[in-house]
C-alpha cells in the first residue's frame, strides 16, 4: 500500500483488512474491463469475496460476522472500488444494509438474527429495491406503485422496482409497498424464489455497468404477513444514516484508481520533445499536488464524519446534515479528480483499453446516488434560514 492508502488507518485490525483486500484488488482490477465491455456481473470476485468472508463484514460478533464499524466499513469499500468500482457499489449495500438493520433494531429481533445466520452460514445477500419508474427515488419522498394487498393470512404484492443492484445473486429483497389497506408504507423481505418475482434485464448505462441493477418484475407475489419487516415513517427533518457513506468512499476508491493511474503514466510517459518523463513537468506536479489536496480534503471529512458516527452513538441524529455534506463534498470532488488525471494522461486516456474512460464513466454515477447534490443543497439552506 502506498502513502495514499495508508493515510486513515488508525488499527491494526484495519491494516490486515486492508491489506487482505490490497490481494483481492489484484485480480478484480485484471477483470474490470471485461466486466465493463460485457455489462456483466462480476460473479468472479463475488466467488472471492464470499470465500474471504466479506458478506458478514458487518454482521454483529454476536451471530457470527465481524462487527466491522462505519469507519471500518468505509476503508474496506474504498480499497475494493479500486480494483472494480460496480464491485464495490454493489457488495456496500448489501453490508450496509446489514450495517443499518444492525444499529436501528428497526426489525423483530428474531427476522434480524435469523438473515445474519444465512449471511454467515449460506453466504446470502440482501439489498432493497425501492426505486420506482414513476416515482424515482426514495429519497424524494414519492409513494411506491407497488402494491401490498393483505388476503387469506398473507400478502400479496404487486409492481416493478428499477435500478435494483445485485440482482443477478440476490437472495432477498427489502420491498417497499404501499399496504392497499391503511395507504401505509410497508417495507417487506421477499425470498428471490418466489413464484411470480422475475428480474427483467434492461440494465444498459455507459457507467457501473457491472452492478447489474436490473429491473424488479413482482406479479402477485405472495408472501406470509411476517414478510412486513418495517413500515416507513415520513419525517419532516433529515435523517442520519450513516451507512450511506459507502457511496461516497465507493466513488473516491475510484478517484484514487485514476489518481495512481496518471501516476503510474506520469513516471513512465516520455515524449520525444523532452530528456525525461513529463513527472518532471512542472505543470504535470501541480495536477499532482492538485489531486492528493482535493483527495485527502475529501478524505479527511469523510472519515472524521464515520469517527464522530462510531464514537459518539447517541449524537447521532445530529450528524444528518454532515452526512449529506460528505456525500455531496466526496463525490464531486471524486470527478474532480478522475477529470484532473485524465488531463494529465491526455488523449490516451480516452482509449477504450484505457482505465481511466471508465473510471470516468463509474465516477459519474456518484452524482446520482442519494442524495442528490440539490437535496443536499436544500436541507442546508433551508437550515440556514430555520431561526
Amino acid at each position: 500500500m502506498n502513502s495514499i492508502d495508508n493515510q486513515f488507518i488508525k488499527s491494526e485490525i484495519q491494516r490486515k483488512w486492508l491489506n487482505k483486500t490490497e490481494e483481492l484488488i489484484k485480480d478484480f482490477s485484471l477483470r474490470a474491463e471485461s466486466y465493463d465491455k460485457e455489462a456483466s456481473f462480476p460473479f468472479e470476485n463475488f466467488d472471492q469475496l464470499k470465500d474471504k468472508g466479506y458478506f458478514k463484514l458487518t454482521v454483529p460478533k454476536e451471530y457470527g460476522g465481524y462487527g466491522a464499524s462505519l469507519y471500518d466499513f468505509l476503508l474496506v469499500q474504498e480499497k475494493i472500488a479500486q480494483g472494480d468500482a460496480p464491485t464495490a457499489l454493489s457488495l456496500g449495500w448489501h453490508l450496509g444494509l446489514i450495517m443499518h438493520l444492525r444499529e436501528t433494531n428497526k426489525w423483530k429481533k428474531d427476522t434480524f438474527k435469523e438473515i445474519c445466520k444465512e449471511v454467515v452460514d449460506q453466504h446470502i445477500l440482501i439489498n432493497s429495491a425501492a426505486t420506482e419508474p414513476n416515482s424515482g427515488s426514495p429519497a424524494r419522498g414519492g409513494k411506491p406503485e407497488t402494491n401490498a394487498v393483505k388476503a387469506d393470512a398473507k400478502w400479496i404484492i404487486s409492481g416493478k422496482k428499477i435500478f435494483t443492484s445485485l440482482a443477478p445473486v440476490l437472495d432477498y429483497f427489502i420491498v417497499p409497498a404501499t399496504i392497499e389497506e391503511t395507504g401505509e408504507i410497508g417495507e417487506f423481505l421477499i425470498p428471490r424464489e418466489s413464484v411470480g418475482l422475475r428480474i427483467e434485464e434492461t440494465w444498459d448505462t455507459v457507467g457501473m455497468r457491472g452492478t447489474r441493477s436490473d429491473d424488479l418484475i413482482l406479479e402477485q407475489v405472495e408472501v406470509p404477513l411476517a414478510a412486513l419487516v418495517d413500515k416507513r415513517v415520513k419525517k419532516e427533518k433529515p435523517s442520519a444514516q450513516g451507512w450511506l457513506l459507502h457511496i461516497p468512499a465507493c466513488y473516491i476508491g475510484i478517484a484514487i484508481a485514476a489518481r495512481n493511474e496518471a501516476v503510474t503514466f506520469a513516471k513512465t510517459y516520455q515524449p520525444t520533445s523532452l530528456p525525461h518523463p513529463i513527472k518532471e513537468v512542472p505543470e504535470v506536479r501541480r495536477k499532482v499536488a492538485e489531486m492528493d489536496l482535493k483527495l485527502s480534503t475529501a478524505r479527511t471529512f469523510l472519515y472524521s464524519t464515520a469517527e464522530k458516527w462510531d464514537q459518539h452513538p447517541l449524537e447521532r441524529q445530529t450528524l444528518a446534515y454532515d452526512l449529506a455534506i460528505a456525500k455531496t463534498l466526496v463525490t464531486n470532488t471524486a470527478v474532480e479528480v478522475v477529470d484532473l488525471a485524465m488531463r494529465i494522461v491526455g488523449g490516451q486516456s480516452l482509449f477504450q483499453s484505457n482505465a481511466l474512460q471508465r473510471h470516468y464513466r463509474d465516477v459519474r454515477a456518484g452524482l446520482h446516488n442519494p442524495p442528490s447534490d440539490d437535496i443536499t443543497m436544500k436541507i442546508l439552506g433551508d437550515r440556514a434560514f430555520a431561526d
